[in-house]
């Protein structure tokens, strides 16, 4: 009697197949995660920008930075990940615009003055730091 050759895989190999992908996952993920916290960042950043020229365009209209929309009320529709506000200080002549994450950019606050000097502050993520002279696009505090 004679028995056919027969085909298939062992235990052991799946076993292996199945450390390797885990391993593979384990350096994978992590990674990915940070890319997609790092592709959030433009979303504070590009707004605040935005807002800052506005500001400015009514500064130049007014002579006065009181009144502008988001000093009056927050601005929580333009970002999914973000919270602008804005505080205006002493004589109208200077205010703070910011960006505080919420979700999951929770942590993250930016802001920028009529000076133009942005600060990044980061508490609670790992591997992220503020930065007192620029806004963050990179863990480690890196501008």
């Amino acid at each position: 009697m004679k028995t056919g050759a027969q085909s298939g895989f062992t235990l052991i190999e799946l076993m292996v197949v199945v450390a390797i992908v885990a391993i593979l996952t384990s350096i994978a993920l992590p990674a990915y995660q940070g890319y997609v916290t790092r592709s959030k960042v433009p979303d504070a950043t590009s707004n605040l920008a935005s807002k800052r020229v506005q500001i400015e365009q009514m500064f130049q209209d007014t002579h006065s930075y009181a009144g502008f929309a988001d000093c009056t009320t927050a601005d929580t529709t333009s970002s999914q990940y973000f919270t602008f506000d804005c505080a205006v200080a002493g004589t109208s002549s200077a205010y703070t615009l910011r960006a505080t994450g919420k979700n999951s950019m929770s942590g993250f606050v930016y802001t920028v003055d009529q000076l133009n000097n942005k600060v990044s502050t980061v508490t609670g993520v790992a591997g992220w730091t503020g930065n007192a002279s620029c806004w963050i696009t990179k863990p480690g505090g890196v501008c």
